[in-house]
């Protein structure tokens, strides 16, 4: 007779040897990952690369660097406190040392009531506080240096461009000028009126319009350079110190 016995460990060794094998199917499935894949390179810069020392193209003004320059001829911005060293604005380079002053200065007499103060910036030689009717305004004397600063009919254009004038009228429109001389000294005169916007905030001028103002102006020819009169302020206040504002230009004279 065979015996029964042997079925059952044939069954059992059969068993075992399907549960390796699917142990073994099991461990390549969940093995170690395949190693990643190397990246490609980074691909050349279509420019080269800036000289060392150099910062990339278009990172000298966000980093404080020099600005674009002025097209040649172009009349230089007010020259302000609040100019100098703002963020993408044109800075002007002070006057030469020993430039503008004894015999090759402008020397004038103050109105009476206009109150001297200490200039906040080199280019300006002298400013007045002046009060009147309609509020304070402003006088400042610039002076830029030799070569600099630009024509006079250049500069009353760009202070006209400050105001929008009242009734439609472009600025060009609205500007007057005029023609007078102080002994040798041939001087031109500015007159416009309007809203006063200036050059922005950050060139100096006021930080929101101000309505109904006026600018007398003067540009003087000096022994070394042109001086650069600029009176702003409510109209008021400028119409009854237009008389004192002429006193002041018949008074110049050549040297300090």
């Amino acid at each position: 007779m065979r015996s029964t016995r042997s079925v059952p460990v044939r069954l059992t060794l059969v068993a075992l040897l399907a549960l390796t094998l699917g142990a073994l199917g099991c461990g390549k499935q969940g093995g170690e990952a395949p190693p990643p894949a190397t990246p490609n390179p980074a691909p050349a810069a279509s420019h080269p690369a800036p000289p060392a020392g150099m910062p990339p193209a278009g990172e000298g003004q966000m980093m404080g660097g020099p600005p674009a320059a002025l097209p040649e001829g172009h009349p230089p911005l007010d020259a302000t406190g609040a100019a100098a060293g703002a963020m993408g604005a044109p800075q002007l380079a002070p006057p030469a040392p020993g430039t503008g002053t004894g015999s090759e200065g402008l020397s004038w007499s103050a109105p009476g009531g206009w109150e001297s103060q200490v200039p906040t910036s080199a280019m300006r030689r002298a400013q007045y506080r002046v009060p009147g009717p309609g509020g304070d305004g402003e006088c400042v004397v610039f002076y830029f240096g030799p070569g600099e600063g630009g024509d006079p009919k250049s500069n009353a254009l760009r202070w006209a461009s400050q105001f929008q004038p009242a009734g439609g009228l472009s600025p060009e429109q609205a500007l007057k000028t005029g023609e007078l001389k102080v002994g040798d000294i041939p001087v031109m005169t500015v007159e416009v009126a309007g809203t006063y916007v200036g050059g922005g905030a950050m060139m100096g001028g006021p930080s929101e319009p101000k309505p109904d103002y006026m600018l007398l102006g003067a540009v003087a020819e000096g022994p070394d350079a042109n001086w650069f009169f600029k009176f702003t302020g409510p109209a008021k206040t400028i119409e009854s110190n237009r008389a004192a504002f002429g006193e002041l230009l018949k008074s110049l004279k050549k040297g300090a």
